[in-house]
């Protein structure tokens, strides 16, 4: 994981067409409606909990707009590939499809398409031994993940406020976490504060896990 940048998009505005090379980027919508362009001649808008995702591989040029009349919310993740010069490649996920697999319940939305595991399988696929998650909750309500053993996460708390085993996070706050190295270890997320949302007053985080690596982390 390199990159997690929340980005926000005034109506009819975006970003104009621009590069990318050996990167896997998930794109997550909070809010709005995101038009993804690109030089494979993609052309697609999605909403609320969706994903657009591409391999950027040996290089790809894209362009993301907000061509509605209501701001653009949404949470970019940059991931290293398992390796440099993939074919270039789209793909997404329409977040309408899965509303209720996410209200009140953790929805698995990105696995690896190199190292696949029975019962793992996401909708969104990637160069990369990642999985990524996301809740939308209620005030009170608590959803528990089973972190693998010898794993990390990065959990970011998008809207409302939640704890993540007793610790407070607000919106926009996020959180490394390191698992046991032996055993799995239990996360308890649970919705602190809420805010309105396209899908009513809610809490709502974006998690992705990995293996662990040794001396990782951020160091700003």
């Amino acid at each position: 994981l390199r990159v997690m940048n929340d980005a926000l998009a005034q109506p009819h505005r975006g970003f104009g067409t621009h590069p990318h090379a050996n990167m896997e980027i998930v794109t997550y919508v909070v809010n709005g409606k995101l038009t993804h362009q690109d030089t494979m001649g993609t052309n697609e808008s999605l909403g609320r909990g969706s994903i657009q995702f591409m391999t950027a591989g040996s290089g790809i040029r894209h362009s993301e707009f907000n061509h509605g009349d209501e701001p653009l919310r949404f949470i970019q993740t940059w991931i290293n590939p398992v390796r440099s010069g993939l074919t270039p490649n789209y793909g997404s996920y329409c977040g309408d499809d899965g509303k209720e697999d996410r209200h009140n319940k953790i929805q698995h939305l990105v696995s690896s398409a190199t190292n696949k595991k029975n019962g793992q399988e996401a909708p969104v696929q990637v160069q990369q031994d990642v999985n990524g998650y996301a809740s939308e909750l209620e005030l009170g309500q608590t959803v528990v993940h089973d972190l693998p053993a010898n794993s990390q996460a990065y959990l970011l708390c998008i809207e409302g406020d939640v704890t993540v085993n007793g610790k407070e996070l607000h919106r926009h706050d996020a959180c490394e976490i390191v698992g046991d190295q032996s055993k799995p270890s239990k996360l308890e997320i649970k919705a602190t504060g809420t805010e309105p949302t396209e899908n009513g007053d809610l809490a709502h985080f974006l998690m992705f896990t990995m293996p662990h690596v040794p001396g990782s982390g951020r160091r700003d």
